[in-house]
């Protein structure tokens, strides 16, 4: 018995897979909210142009090989007058094809076959990207949690939570670069005079107040060898 893919938030990044196989969408459809996102298909480019229409979307999977219209037709009419991020999927892989989805506005690129891990790991960096540049001036959120990086504040709900100087200086720098790895050195400032080690102690303090299990954070997740970076939501 296969077991039933969870609820996705009513926030969670939307994505729109557009493939005429309906195998591979079954699967990404899936896969892809075993991950948490919301998830619409469409099996050509005249039903993606409708959804696209009628709904917001954060990030479209798109298949080139299609019939009637190709991925390229429907990046041309539709898709590249619209700020949406596009993954081109296909089994073509040859360099001319590659750089005419890039020239259309295509983020990525991904050859069939490919491995459903490597796909979500594309799309979240692509997210993160884009939160970087919406929120930098803003607020980040993550989980329950939001930074506001003006008034350099936590707040779970309406619940302020409790920074030290030295935690509200670490939030400050991961909330202006969210999905990005910043270096252990760079996290050590004569403002927050640190060491890269007692970097990583107030790293796992921060971790105490924000993580459900800080042995295997979601958020401020370490990269082993270089550094840290903080996982926050998409926004819209």
């Amino acid at each position: 018995m296969t077991t039933p893919a969870p609820t996705p938030r009513d926030d969670a990044a939307h994505i729109l897979v557009v493939d005429d196989d309906s195998r591979i969408r079954s699967l990404l459809h899936r896969y892809l909210a075993n991950e948490g996102y919301r998830v619409s298909e469409a099996a050509d480019a005249a039903e993606a142009r409708r959804k696209l229409q009628t709904f917001a979307f954060d990030l479209v999977i798109l298949d080139v090989m299609m019939p009637s219209e190709s991925g390229f037709d429907l990046m041309r009419s539709t898709l590249a007058g619209k700020d949406i991020p596009v993954i081109m999927l296909t089994a073509l892989g040859d360099s001319p094809d590659r750089i005419n989805g890039l020239e259309l506005g295509a983020d990525d690129y991904v050859p069939k076959p490919f491995e459903p891990r490597e796909l979500v790991l594309r799309i979240a960096r692509i997210l993160s990207r884009r939160g970087a540049q919406k929120q930098w001036h803003g607020a980040v959120r993550f989980g329950r949690f939001v930074f506001s990086i003006e008034r350099e504040e936590l707040r779970a709900g309406d619940e302020v939570i409790r920074l030290t100087d030295r935690e509200r200086a670490l939030m400050k720098t991961f909330a202006q670069q969210p999905g990005e790895t910043i270096a252990r050195h760079l996290l050590v400032t004569d403002e927050t005079r640190m060491s890269e080690r007692t970097v990583d102690v107030q790293i796992n303090r921060l971790r105490r107040k924000i993580e459900e299990d800080p042995g295997n954070p979601r958020y401020l997740q370490t990269i082993r060898g270089v550094g840290y970076r903080l996982m926050a939501d998409p926004r819209d």
